[in-house]
This record gives structure tokens, sequence and C-alpha cells, in this order.
């Protein structure tokens, strides 16, 4: 028996640095939710305020706007979680039927313990408008692992049912940051913590793929985000493999085939939170 957890992502935002706009609409939010669960999404993240690095905060009361109703609506069919850094928007989420806080700067744990639902601590040094400031380490994999173990270990004292830790891949990490604390993602999952994980289209997927393009077109370099596929689906399968119990995807279909293919397993979806998947050996 294997375990893994697909979270898909809807992104209610008109900034967003793949999506943006795309599902700003609740009706276009939800169906998009909904498809994502079809190809295979075991919970999905709604998040009305773009953490892109140099994004502008948002108001809370614009936050709200954008999120509740979808949240209401995809919580009768599939479980949600909010992604968001305000205590009054994970409080009127999970009010409108989130039972999980994705919480970018690992700050709202004992909001999650108050409240009673999962927790997600992504590490992430500041504030999205100014986190690209914050990219030096001593060592990276061990203050990011040491700080979330801090933040997993309060939250669990304080009562939450449930305690993810994420290293926040491109937040306040450089590249060669990102690609350190992904090559020693063994170093998380052994602190015992479930580990979450979200490296899909990111920026740095993005350098990467360049550096390849260029073998074959010396002028390419960084492509779009909707060119990252390659590079979103190895990172996926790696951390897969790795132990990592929660990907948080753009391209749910893919990256569960691609996972399926990796293992030589045949995968069904039960439906469970923690997805689990009676596998056959092909």
């Amino acid at each position: 028996m294997a375990t893994l957890t697909v979270m898909g992502i809807v992104n209610v935002t008109p900034d967003s640095f793949s999506d943006g706009g795309s599902y700003l609409d609740a009706d276009d939010a939800v169906a998009h939710g909904l498809r994502l669960v079809a190809e295979g999404a075991d919970v999905i993240d709604v998040g009305g305020e773009s953490t892109r690095p140099g994004a502008e905060p948002v108001s809370v009361d614009a936050e709200l706007a954008r999120v509740l109703g979808v949240v209401e609506q995809l919580s009768e069919k599939v479980t949600v979680s909010i992604d968001t850094r305000h205590e009054a928007v994970a409080r009127a989420a999970v009010a409108a039927g989130a039972t999980i806080l994705n919480d970018v700067g690992a700050s709202l744990g004992r909001v999650a313990a108050d409240l009673g639902v999962g927790w997600v601590a992504m590490h992430s040094p500041a504030d999205p408008s100014v986190m690209a400031r914050h990219v030096h380490y001593v060592d990276v994999v061990d203050e990011v692992t040491s700080s979330l173990v801090d933040a997993a270990e309060d939250a669990l004292s304080a009562g939450a049912p449930r305690v993810w830790i994420d290293p926040g891949i491109g937040f306040g990490k450089d590249l060669d940051g990102n690609l350190d604390l992904l090559a020693h993602l063994d170093q998380l999952v052994t602190t015992g913590w479930p580990v979450a994980l979200g490296t899909s289209r990111k920026s740095s997927l993005g350098i990467l793929s360049g550096q390849a393009d260029r073998l074959i077109d010396p002028a390419a370099f960084d492509p779009p985000t909707e060119d990252r596929l390659e590079a979103s689906l190895a990172t996926a399968v790696w951390a897969a493999t790795a132990g990592v119990e929660m990907l948080r995807v753009h391209d749910v279909a893919l990256t569960v085939e691609a996972i399926a293919a990796a293992r030589g397993t045949n995968f069904i979806h039960d439906g469970a939170l923690a997805s689990h998947y009676t596998v056959k050996e092909c």
C-alpha cells in the first residue's frame, strides 16, 4: 500500500505566476476544481492571494470575497484546503467547509489547533513582497528543517490533529537553495513529520528547463510557466520516491500517471483524504 495525497491547485487570483486570472470567476474556479478531482486530486487547494515573489498583498476582505464561495461549493464534494497567510481568512474558510490550512509562512499552527483542522506548515522567511531578499542561509536544509520541526511540534502540542511540513520551494530560496532542499528531501522525511511539497511550474524549474533547452536552442533559457511540465513531473516523481506524502500540483492527471509509471504500478483511487491507492504490481 502506497500513500500519497495529490493536492490540486485552484488560484482565484488575477496575478498568480502560472494561471492568474484563469479562474478568477467563482464558477470557473469551482469547475476547474471539479476537473482536478476527476483527474485524481484528493484535496483542492483554494487561494485568493498570489504569493509569487514580489507579489503585493491584498486586503483580507478582497481575499475573502474571492475564496469563500469557491470553498463552500467545492467542500460539498471534496476535501478543501485554504491557501492563506491570514488568520481571518483561515477561520472564515474553515467555517465555509475547508478542513486544511495551507499556511505560507507557518504561522497559523495554533489557529489550526483551535479550529481542529489539518495544517500544512510551509517555510517562508518573509512576506512574498520581500522574500527574494532573504535567500541567504548557512545551511538551508538544516535551517529549514529545524524551523519546520519547531513549528510542527508547537502545533501538535496545541492540539492540531494533522500536520505536514513543506520546505517552501521558491519561497525565499535561490536556485541553489531550492536544489539543496530537493536533493535532501530525505532529511525532512526522516523527521517523522509528513512532508508536503510544491514544485509545480516554479521559476527554478524554468531555469533548469532553460539550461536543457539551450542545448538545442542557444537563445532559450527560461521557459514560460506553461512550458515547465517536464521538470514539474520529474520533481514530483523524485519527491514521491523520496517519501513525500503530499504533492501540490497544477497538472494532476499527468502527475498521477507519471508517478504510477515510475513505480511500475497501477493506482486505483479510493477517495480517501490520505490518498490511499491499492497497488497492483504490473
